[in-house]
């Protein structure tokens, strides 16, 4: 298994450790439910070092980025970042990803883990027009501060001004004594923060600079497992369960970054697939009965009927509720209806509901 900078960090603090994408990261430590509540109400850091980062340069930079990904890259400007995911040939997707305009000549694609060697050929093999690929996934570490606290906690390491940082937006300053620290606000738990990227070499002085500067916010280091529950309340895709190669990116309720005004992979078919409508849509649902739904558990109709499965589920730490996502025919989706989850052979009653689950 692989490492990151930090994973010795995490040992040191008596981490529970588990196997993710081909590393060893911590997935809690002093418990999910009271971490899920320190990101929440204060701050917390996750070390997200294992996702991928590419840096696609020169004048052909964005031309291949227009054609591999959904969204128009056209509309970056330098210090801004772009949600999108990458189409395969065959309606589904290859991965979802987040882009970062350095300059005008220079994107970093930060893409997810156990998709890193996958996401590289991929664009390789798109890459006929001579753009410079470099993958430097193996030299960053990223910490992902979060936190209605972040701003205030953080402000002391950098003459940056952390509460004006707008969301998707970056910028590369001196960061905790390190030169040319990548400060962004694309946060993936819905509390707000920041995500620090740095050397692999300058981890560990950041890290524990962090937390010097974060000790009087009651900050706290946050596991993977809480990561998890937090994406979830927000009604956020996580690759792997509720997209994947075989998921279509317009029933997965990414149309929003589908930019039609451009070519790109697979575009006409989806194009196609958007004006015939779609088959079936992700939706959010609540359990009314006691019980917590799974990934794989099926989705019932009134008469017992299984019509989907649920991609992620979990009993959310904020709401105290059971929640989940899945897909179901369109006819089925709408908000407010009646939908059943099969629970180890019982029918659980479950309420469609508007996503985000957490209002904040």
């Amino acid at each position: 298994m692989k490492e990151t900078a930090l994973t010795a960090v995490h040992t040191e603090l008596g981490a529970k450790m588990v196997p993710f994408a081909g590393y060893n990261m911590p997935v809690s430590y002093a418990g999910l439910k009271h971490e899920h509540e320190v990101v929440r109400t204060k701050v917390g850091v996750f070390d997200v070092s294992h996702m991928g980062e590419f840096f696609i340069k020169g004048e052909k930079a964005e031309a291949l980025l227009q054609k591999v990904t959904s969204n128009d890259v056209s509309k970056l400007i330098p210090g801004k970042a772009q949600y999108c995911y990458m189409p395969n040939d065959d309606g589904g997707i290859i991965d979802d990803l987040l882009i970062y305009k350095i300059s005008d000549q220079e994107f970093l694609l930060v893409v997810n883990a156990s998709n890193i060697e996958k996401d590289w050929n991929w664009i390789s093999s798109k890459n006929d027009i001579g753009a410079e690929m470099v993958n430097e996934s193996d030299e960053w570490s990223l910490l992902a501060i979060q936190g209605p606290k972040a701003a205030e906690a953080m402000q002391s390491l950098t003459s940056v001004d952390l509460a004006g940082i707008k969301f998707y937006t970056f910028e590369k300053n001196e960061f905790a004594g390190v030169q040319d620290v990548i400060i962004s606000a694309t946060g993936y738990t819905g509390s707000g923060g920041f995500e620090i990227y740095v050397k692999n070499k300058d981890a560990k002085q950041v890290w524990d600079k962090v937390f010097e500067a974060g000790e009087a916010f009651g900050i706290e280091p946050i596991g993977l497992g809480a990561r998890d529950t937090l994406r979830l309340e927000m009604g956020f895709c996580l690759y792997g369960n509720d997209i994947d190669e075989t998921t279509s990116p317009l029933e997965a309720g990414l149309g929003w970054v589908t930019k039609f005004t451009k070519d790109f992979t697979n575009s006409e078919a989806l194009q196609a697939e958007k004006e015939a409508g779609v088959k079936n849509k992700l939706i959010g649902f609540e359990l009314k009965d006691k019980g917590i739904p799974r990934q794989g558990y099926p989705i019932l109709n009134a008469e017992g009927v299984e019509i989907g499965r649920v991609t992620s589920g979990t009993m959310s730490p904020s709401l105290d509720k059971a929640i989940g996502m899945g897909y179901v025919p369109v006819d089925v989706a709408n908000v407010g209806g009646e939908i059943f989850i099969g629970v180890r052979n019982k029918s659980l009653a479950a309420e469609i509901v508007k996503t985000p689950f957490y209002k904040g």
